[in-house]
């Protein structure tokens, strides 16, 4: 996969474009506690491949919905 960098009018056209002024406005409603506050484990200098793996190994860890009881909706 070819790396195409966005220069900063390609970032404020599409920030533009959806109505936000800076790119912390698409994360507001995540709480503070919610997120990450250090850098993700990944390996450094590493190409593509060896990130997706990291990323896919880290993936693997999460429950799936399915996976688990949901009484999301049940109760009257």
């Amino acid at each position: 996969m070819r790396y195409l960098p966005l220069t900063d009018g390609d970032r404020a056209e599409m920030l533009a474009a959806i109505g936000v002024d800076d790119i912390d406005a698409l994360f507001k409603d995540i709480p503070e506690s919610a997120r990450l506050t250090e850098l993700l484990d990944l390996p450094l200098h590493s190409g593509e491949i060896e990130v997706e793996r990291a990323l896919e190994t880290m993936a693997a860890k999460n429950l799936a919905a399915g996976d688990v009881p949901s009484f999301l909706g049940a109760g009257a």
